[in-house]
């Protein structure tokens, strides 16, 4: 029956519904949601709107697991489509979905394309996660110089399982600190946080981990 959920991106009622919210609020707005291309093919995508309402592009998840409570290698398909960084009102904005934050490669990718600050909208559930979700993201962050928006759904589903979500949505900045507080775990929460940009450039002149990479030596990372 989910698959009644799925739509057209960006010619589907959701998108355009959010293009007008974007123009209305003057927000950019990250926008996950189940694409369908055709039937049998779908992906677990965000839509990236401006805050003149322009539908900028997608992102399709790259990395699809298959775990209890799960099973999404049942109805996703994985991106095939990179990872692109979105020109926005407010800087240069990458997305990587749930799952994908546990690979670093793809964080890297967002960081060469020029992210400034990234997006890892999730639905993850304690006991699985828990105790590495204050961990990965700000790491990653600090790896690649640039902003982590962390979020998570909160609350239990329990028609396929007894999933309990944990929340805790954060800001991380550079250098791995969290911007003001982390999220309840327990309530639904809007996290509004103001972001210094030009700690970006403070912190990439001061480390310069993207001058000192060595490319050719990790041939392993692309080998199967």
């Amino acid at each position: 029956k989910y698959y009644d959920y799925t739509e057209a991106i960006p010619d589907g009622p959701t998108t355009k519904r959010f293009q007008s919210v974007a123009k209305e609020l003057g927000m950019v707005l990250v926008l996950p949601m189940y694409e369908i291309v055709q039937p049998g093919l779908y992906y677990n995508t965000a839509a990236v709107i401006d805050a003149d309402g322009r539908y900028l592009g997608k992102y399709r998840k790259q990395h699809i697991p298959q775990v209890k409570g799960f099973w999404e290698k049942f109805y996703f398909t994985p991106g095939t489509d990179g990872y692109p960084v979105f020109d926005t009102a407010v800087g240069k904005v990458g997305v990587y979905i749930c799952y994908d934050r546990h690979f670093p490669e793809g964080w890297r990718a967002l960081g060469l394309n020029g992210a400034e600050l990234v997006f890892n909208p999730s639905a993850t559930s304690r006991g699985l996660s828990e105790y590495i979700w204050r961990l990965e993201q700000p790491a990653s962050a600090v790896a690649n110089m640039y902003y982590v928006g962390a979020i998570n759904r909160v609350g239990i589903e329990a028609e396929y399982g007894d999933d309990d979500f944990y929340g805790q949505s954060y800001f991380v900045d550079p250098e791995g600190k969290f911007v003001g507080n982390v999220g309840d775990p327990h309530k639904p929460e809007l996290i509004v946080r103001d972001l210094d940009m030009d700690k970006i450039k403070m912190v990439r002149d001061r480390w310069a981990f993207y001058r000192d990479r060595r490319p050719d030596a990790y041939p392993e990372l692309v080998r199967r």
